[in-house]
């Protein structure tokens, strides 16, 4: 006589229901008639009925029977879509406002980083978004951060994360591999750490980040085990590294716009290995343009086969993670496939109807479990003296923003010259250094300031402007309500996002999240400010790991020296 595990005896049941369902021996949970739906195998649409049970597809057979039916001829079905890599802090949303903002628009799975948060308060970060994803509807993955801090030029409030902190979280059900790997330089010179990283977790995903790497320092950087980069922003690197084996995550962020240029790479025969993120998307965005389902529609808008666009939301990234594997595998609609589904009114528009998870419809669950403890100040800096904010005078070397992207030029200019503002970085953690000071091009012609405490990757302060006075004026207001964003003029306030979960997050629901950044943008064109997205803009400019010149609270770094430089040219 057989004998049973105590997981056989709860699954037994359940496989059970699905074969009889399948075969029409009891009643299915959900029908739906005559859709046409999506063979990601195939990459073909087919037209038929899709049947669920206790969340999970278990037939694609007409003749059978549910307790709920649903006519959808003339309606689309394709899998929920994921979000290849994101970090949900940057959303500024805790994970279930998250979930709120994006599920509805079709993204029923994400794979994120928490090391926005990790960098701000150390492995608890980690801990936190893995709780937060055993509480929420949609399927959020975490990649356990690789890189906190992402270097050694700047100091980070969580300390430094080696191998064995993260080893703890490695068999967590909800953590599926190593984050993004941002140090090139240790994968490329062996940095035993890295090595260390890098060989603990080489059974499962490790993802990359390496911008602008090319032959065969991009060859090595592949044969470490990082099989995944999202950080391509031309097409000729991006089509090398599929070459090489890494897969192309295409990203539209508020600030990293890729999909223009990658566009034209992804075709039926790439579209194994080519998916869609986001990485770093505000509410307003999500809420105006879209989530996955934006990338979607621009892909389709730009030539792409319907079927391949959706397949690369989808599919394409389940197979990367193994999520097409074990009892709750997704990414397909199929047979034996959780029924995580997207019904769209219109295909070739990405016209989302009702979102499925689990077999249940979106609309009609309730709302995830938010964090309903007061989160408690992080910033433990004072606001420095106004000139603890001058930077040299003379010919200086000028961080250039380029609109759209997160990399950055590099020119020599005389500090006075006009368009170029102060930029200052404090340390927000209780050091007591001084600031670092330096310069930048591309803001417009400010009469105020902006300040962020969000700060990739370490998360110190931020500030932008044309004079100290507006500068320390920002930077108090963010030390005073514990982060955010912050605009000033003539020494006042004129408008303030409060962000007190590690000076990164809102408490606050999607939609008046919106409306104050709505509120905060226009604040930024009233000082003269001409950057569509200023505040993710300047919180990538303290971030030592994206080339070609950026400012830490250590100094200016040359990124593709990978050293402090003197500001002085």
């Amino acid at each position: 006589m057989a004998s049973f595990s105590e997981k056989s005896k709860i699954q037994i049941p359940n496989l059970q229901r699905r074969i009889d369902a399948a075969q029409g021996r009891i009643e299915s949970d959900l029908i739906f008639r005559g859709v046409t739906y999506l063979d990601v195998f195939s990459c073909q649409w087919r037209t038929g009925d899709v049947a669920v049970i206790d969340g999970v597809i278990v037939a694609l057979d007409e003749g059978l029977k549910a307790k709920r039916t649903i006519d959808a001829r003339g309606k689309w079905l394709a899998p929920g879509f994921i979000d290849a890599h994101v970090h949900v802090e940057s959303s500024m949303m805790n994970p279930a406002h998250f979930e709120s903002a994006v599920l509805r628009r079709g993204t029923t799975a994400a794979v994120c980083d928490p090391h926005e948060l990790a960098n701000v308060m150390g492995t608890p970060g980690i801990q936190y978004f893995l709780d937060a994803s055993e509480k929420m509807h949609m399927d959020l993955r975490v990649m356990l951060s690789s890189c906190v801090p992402a270097t050694h030029m700047e100091t980070n409030g969580g300390g430094a994360i080696h191998a064995q902190d993260l080893l703890p979280f490695a068999n967590h059900p909800r953590a599926l591999g190593l984050a993004e790997m941002m140090n090139m330089p240790g994968v490329l010179n062996s940095d035993p750490g890295i090595l260390e990283k890098l060989s603990e977790f080489s059974g499962v995903p490790i993802d990359g980040h390496c911008p602008l790497l090319r032959g065969k320092a991009l060859s090595a950087y592949a044969a470490a085990g990082i099989s995944s980069c999202h950080e391509s922003s031309e097409l000729e690197e991006a089509r090398e590294k599929l070459t090489k084996g890494i897969s192309v995550w295409i990203r539209e962020g508020s600030v990293a716009k890729d999909l223009d240029q990658l566009i034209a790479l992804l075709t039926l025969e790439t579209s194994t290995s080519i998916g869609f993120c986001t990485d770093d998307r505000n509410p307003l965005d999500i809420a105006v343009e879209g989530h996955i389902d934006h990338l979607i529609r621009s892909a389709m808008k730009s030539g792409v086969a319907p079927e391949v666009a959706y397949r690369a939301a989808s599919w394409t990234v389940a197979r990367h993670y193994g999520l097409d594997r074990g009892p709750a595998r997704t990414g397909a609609i199929a047979p034996g496939y959780r029924a995580d589904l997207v019904l769209l009114q219109d295909r070739d528009t990405c016209a989302v109807q009702e979102v499925l998870v689990r077999g249940s419809f979106a609309s009609e669950l309730g709302s995830a479990a938010t964090e309903k403890s007061t989160p408690t100040n992080s910033i433990r800096a004072h606001a420095p003296a106004e000139s603890d904010l001058l930077g040299p005078q003379g010919n200086v070397h000028v961080i250039e923003v380029l609109e759209g992207k997160i990399i950055t030029g590099r020119q020599v200019l005389k500090s006075s010259a006009d368009g170029v503002s102060k930029l200052s970085v404090v340390e927000r953690y209780g050091n007591g250094s001084k600031p670092a000071n330096g310069y930048v091009f591309g803001f417009g012609s400010l009469s105020g300031a902006i300040a962020s405490s969000v700060g990739h990757d370490s998360h110190n302060l931020i500030v932008v402007g044309n004079n100290t006075r507006d500068m320390r004026a920002a930077l108090a207001s963010l030390i005073e309500c514990g982060g955010g964003f912050c605009v000033t003029q003539n020494e006042k306030v004129l408008e303030r996002l409060e962000l007190p979960l590690g000076g990164l997050m809102s408490s606050l629901d999607p939609v008046t999240l919106k409306d104050q950044l709505l509120k905060l943008k226009l604040a930024s064109r009233a000082i003269g400010c001409t950057l569509s997205e200023p505040f993710l803009q300047l919180a990538f400019l303290s971030l030592p790991v994206i080339p070609s010149l950026k400012l830490t609270d250590k100094g200016l770094v040359d990124v593709d020296a990978f050293k402090i430089i003197d500001v002085r040219a």
